[in-house]
């Protein structure tokens, strides 16, 4: 069953950790990053912070809502990683291929990740944020019209690089005493012109 999210208002409500303020949640993150912390550790001294800050008791995260961030960071972490992975093996595989074929790839990519949140979405209970569709369809288009703009700007730097070149070569060529025929045919030979 698709719906619309926004007719259930306690959906996507932030939890008490993405509402710290900056400097919190930027300490916040760097401890859990950094890994060498334990999240008790984490809490206290996040929590020492908050107090030295003089900010609201309230502001202080719960054990239970610090575990969860810390695994919602770890999943996207670890989603991130396999996706710097594949997409490094993929550039690998690729190599000088053309953007257009690039840009294929991302947008398949895309499809499957918006086809797997659907089927999660779908799993967890029965229903599947239009407003995520539509998102993921704009950002789709606009990235098929970014890769489309980036191909032709690529295209036409080549095409100028090619007719500087031309017009060197036909220089240099017509100095050193080359016939009109060769210099035409070298011209041919940097332009692409078959």
């Amino acid at each position: 069953m698709m719906t619309d999210k926004t007719d259930n208002p306690t959906r996507g409500r932030r939890s008490k950790i993405d509402l710290l303020p900056d400097d919190v949640k930027q300490l916040l993150d760097g401890l859990l990053r950094d890994g060498k912390n334990s999240q008790q550790e984490v809490l206290q001294a996040v929590n020492e912070y908050i107090e030295q800050q003089g900010l609201p008791e309230d502001l202080k995260p719960s054990r239970s809502g610090l575990n969860r961030y810390s695994s919602r960071m770890e999943a996207i972490g670890k989603d991130l990683r396999d996706v710097r992975e594949v997409s490094q093996a993929l550039v690998a595989q690729l190599g000088d291929k053309p953007t257009g074929e690039v840009s294929k790839l991302i947008l398949e990519i895309g499809r499957t990740q918006l086809f797997k949140a659907m089927m999660n979405a779908n799993e967890k209970d029965g229903e599947v944020d239009i407003g995520m569709i539509k998102d993921a369809m704009l950002a789709a288009q606009r990235l098929e019209s970014a890769a489309m703009s980036s191909h032709k700007r690529e295209k036409e730097i080549r095409k100028a690089f090619a007719d500087e070149a031309a017009k060197v070569a036909e220089t240099v060529a017509k100095k050193a005493g080359m016939t009109a025929e060769t210099v035409s045919s070298i011209k041919k030979e940097i332009l692409g012109i078959v």
